[in-house]
């Protein structure tokens, strides 16, 4: 009546498009909020333990904070967080280098290091991420040279330990200007060139074959020594009879005759084909009739 159709919501056509429109509302809203969720995780980061974080700012550039474990704030795009392991980490390092005597040595550095937190900007401006790589390498092949020059070949074997504590004490305070700490510092590995080697086998044959004569010669002395006193107490033993045989004459002689039958006799009675027969009668005129 008045020129309005008041069905008009209801034809199909007008439907569709009611629905349309109210579908691209609701994408809308969704993508607002996914960006504004995605804005928002941008907005945050993580330091899980053992780590710590610092901040590298598009227009200041390292900022000077240390932040540790936790969730922490950022501004998406200008601000990136840098991520450090401050935990103990160990790495290895071989050198080879020169003795006080000129020996070719061999050795293998394991060290246990973190680097120091409060000094994580500097590192990171200075030495980059990769601290170690740089930084490790060159004061460990530093120290070893300067400590192992210190010493002979011998000594290195026999002094270990005074050997590894210069080490430590002199690896530990050139680590230190860097702002690393090491946590532990061990020599794994300790060998030496193949002349030394042969020169130390070539000793010890010497020093065996020398301990062999010594003894040869002790033994012979020995021998000797043994011999002397035997001659002295056969000459004792000798003269002993002699003095005997002078003052008793033929008796001692006797009597050790009879000694010896004594010794025979008994020897003789314990065999069972010995008979003994009588010294002036024989068996057969014993015999009865």
């Amino acid at each position: 009546s008045s020129g309005i159709n008041a069905e008009w919501p209801l034809r199909p056509g007008n439907f569709e498009l009611g629905s349309t429109i109210s579908m691209n509302k609701l994408m809308t809203a969704l993508g607002v909020g996914a960006v504004v969720m995605g804005s928002a995780g941008q907005c945050l980061y993580n330091v899980d333990a053992g780590e710590a974080a610092i901040i590298f700012d598009k227009f200041a550039g390292v900022k000077s904070g240390v932040y540790g474990e936790g969730t922490h704030f950022r501004i998406p795009i200008i601000q990136e967080p840098i991520i450090f392991d401050i935990k103990s980490c160990p790495r290895s390092v071989a050198v080879k280098t020169g003795s006080k005597d000129l020996q070719t040595v061999d050795l293998t550095l394991r060290i246990l290091f973190h680097p120091d937190p409060t000094l994580l900007p500097s590192i990171y401006t200075n030495l980059g991420k990769d601290y170690d790589e740089r930084i490790l390498p060159s004061i460990v092949n530093e120290v070893l040279k300067s400590v192992v020059a210190k010493y002979d070949a011998s000594e290195l074997i026999t002094q270990r330990d005074a050997v590894s504590q210069n080490v430590a004490d002199n690896l530990t305070a050139r680590a230190k200007t860097f702002g690393i700490f090491l946590d532990d510092i061990s020599i794994t590995h300790l060998t030496f060139g193949q002349d030394f080697v042969r020169a130390v086998e070539s000793k010890q044959v010497a020093q065996q074959e020398a301990e062999k004569a010594r003894f040869h010669v002790e033994k012979a002395e020995y021998e000797k020594e043994a011999a002397i006193l035997t001659a002295e107490g056969d000459a004792i033993a000798a003269k002993m009879l002699s003095n005997a045989f002078n003052k008793v004459g033929d008796s001692l002689i006797e009597l050790r005759k009879m000694e010896a039958a004594e010794e025979i006799a008994r020897n003789l009675s314990y065999s069972k084909n010995v008979t003994y027969l009588p010294k002036d009668k024989g068996m057969l005129l014993n015999l009865p009739a």
